[in-house]
């Protein structure tokens, strides 16, 4: 089929999912967006400004296509959201993706949002998703897919669903990575960091922080707050409502809890070589695969929640690289092959 296979890119905020697109030799050739902080940003590193509102778009305006890519937004469906769904207007815009589906018929549609996806509304939500798909001709695959397995040290699970009009996707063949930890290079060796006081937090015993969790994190402590202790039980202190995510700590010797995008001054407390400091903001780009050079907001608190809403670049660019050899290249590779012959040159 050539290089020029095209894709287009919807809620694309900060451009997370072209980076991974572009990396398995995808063209884009549109792009949208309604945030105009993220429209500065994207058009700094791609030379583009994406169109703004997708419901005021006609499809005759928007150039073929083979992909759509879409990470459509994922408040209305997120536990850290009011989970409304398609009561909330946000929700809704997955029915600008059918229409824009129906009218383009695209060989792959590629989607992206929360992982409590799957449970909104008891399953309603996700089963009207996966069967407006199907109505328009679609074979539908699914997976929940964490970052930690594409090389970056952050526990971000994420829903990926693939529409094709051929064959199912196979998820199974993806490339993963061995996980990794915050200290395998990810973290600033030198700079002008935000330590705690020792008197803001508390760490429990070295001898329980030992005890890595599934997701590779390792609970640290809390900073300090008032709450109420009668009755709670040693050690158990950080489950208190108050010491939500941005006030436990953890160490950076595990792997770190999903960026949120609702945190804009970035209270991720990271423990380095036994002091507590804020985790920078250019190791939260680093813990998302973005490259060094990305150009990034002026406003520090537009970084914070814009790298929050994106996707994880490694783990997109080992789907789009999969997408390419099943469904462009007409074969399914073996894991172990090299990346030069998974790409090819279909």
């Amino acid at each position: 089929m050539g290089n020029n296979i095209k894709f287009i890119d919807l809620f694309c905020g900060i451009g997370g999912i072209r980076i991974g697109m572009e990396k398995a030799g995808f063209q884009c050739v549109f792009s949208s967006d309604i945030d105009e902080e993220c429209k500065n940003v994207y058009e700094k590193n791609y030379g583009e400004r994406p169109q703004g509102d997708i419901s005021q778009i006609q499809t005759d305006e928007i150039p073929d296509f083979d992909i759509l890519c879409g990470g459509f937004p994922c408040q209305p469906f997120s536990i850290s959201g009011k989970k409304k769904g398609f009561e909330d207007t946000r929700g809704t815009l997955f029915f600008e993706i059918c229409r824009i589906t129906e009218a383009k018929q695209p060989k792959v549609v590629i989607l992206e949002n929360v992982k409590h996806l799957i449970h909104h509304d008891g399953g309603r939500t996700f089963q009207v998703i996966t069967t407006k798909l199907e109505e328009l001709g679609y074979v539908v695959t699914w997976e929940v897919l964490n970052a930690l397995d594409f090389g970056v040290p952050q526990n971000r699970e994420r829903i990926i669903i693939v529409a094709t009009k051929s064959t199912e996707f196979d998820f199974d063949n993806l490339e993963k990575e061995e996980r990794r930890n915050l200290t395998d290079g990810f973290l600033d060796l030198e700079g002008d960091f935000e330590f705690l006081d020792s008197n803001d937090y508390t760490l429990i015993e070295e001898k329980l922080r030992t005890r890595q969790l599934k997701s590779g994190l390792i609970f640290a402590g809390y900073r300090n707050k008032s709450i109420r202790k009668v009755g709670v039980r040693p050690g158990t202190e950080h489950l208190s409502r108050v010491h939500k995510q941005p006030n436990r700590i953890y160490d950076a010797k595990g792997t770190h809890p999903t960026l949120p995008s609702q945190e804009t001054s970035g209270r991720f407390w990271v423990l380095v070589e036994g002091r507590v400091r804020k985790l920078t903001i250019d190791e939260c780009y680093r813990i998302m695969g973005f490259p060094d050079d990305f150009k990034r907001s002026e406003k520090l608190s537009n970084q914070y929640k814009q790298i929050g809403n994106s996707v994880c670049v490694p783990m997109f660019s080992a789907l789009a690289r999969e997408v390419r050899s099943q469904l462009f290249c007409g074969e399914k590779d073996n894991k172990n092959e090299k990346n030069e012959k998974r790409i090819g040159i279909c």
